[in-house]
């Protein structure tokens, strides 16, 4: 059954990265996401894909919701130019407050802190602390060695989610956020934590 989406949280890198993809995903992003009427929730930076996704969902009239921590502002990396821009403590903070602003999230390609909060969020689903649906934006077939690797983790038995039925994993900004409107692949969920002993 089709959800309705009010916010996308999406995590992306501070860097524009080494291919010209990167930068022109972000922005079809960030556009698509303001002309649906949605809000963008992301990290609050004004650097890299996240500058460019912010940048293209305001120019086409989008809210843009950036969470920053405290020391990330204080280097003059916040984006001041954005709808709202909330600052916590940390990054924990900072990821929690993504999440609960959010009703689906997209993974863009990024560095060592958008895999932390990409694998952040698929575990909070397998723990049964949100069922929201995740996306990974597979640019240039960026995610492709993550997709192959949570295969590897799969077939050791250290995964509970069923990662290729489960993810949305699209190389298109249009059939991404559609899929995502629909809960996910065949309105997927991910299975809540099994119960704990005593």
């Amino acid at each position: 059954m089709k959800q309705p989406l009010g916010a996308i949280c999406v995590f992306c890198g501070a860097s524009h990265g080494a291919r010209p993809e990167y930068p022109a995903a972000a922005f079809e992003l960030g556009r698509t996401i303001a002309r649906q009427g949605l809000t963008l929730v992301y990290g609050g930076g004004r650097a890299g894909l996240m500058g460019a996704v912010a940048d293209a969902a305001l120019g086409a009239g989008g809210r843009v919701v950036g969470v920053i921590t405290k020391l990330l502002e204080s280097r003059e990396l916040a984006h001041t130019g954005i709808t709202e821009l909330r600052v916590v403590d940390s990054m924990h903070e900072r990821k929690m407050m993504m999440a609960d602003l959010a009703d689906a999230f997209v993974a863009l390609p990024g560095g060592l802190g958008t895999l932390d909060e990409l694998f952040e969020i698929l575990a909070w689903a397998q723990l049964g602390i949100h069922s929201k649906p995740v996306g990974l934006l597979n640019t240039a077939g960026y995610y492709d060695p993550v997709m192959v690797f949570l295969d590897q983790v799969e077939r050791e038995k250290f995964l509970r989610l069923n990662h290729r039925t489960e993810v949305v994993f699209e190389a298109s900004v249009d059939r991404m956020l559609e899929r995502l409107s629909s809960g996910g692949p065949a309105g997927a969920r991910f299975p809540s934590a099994p119960p704990q002993p005593g």
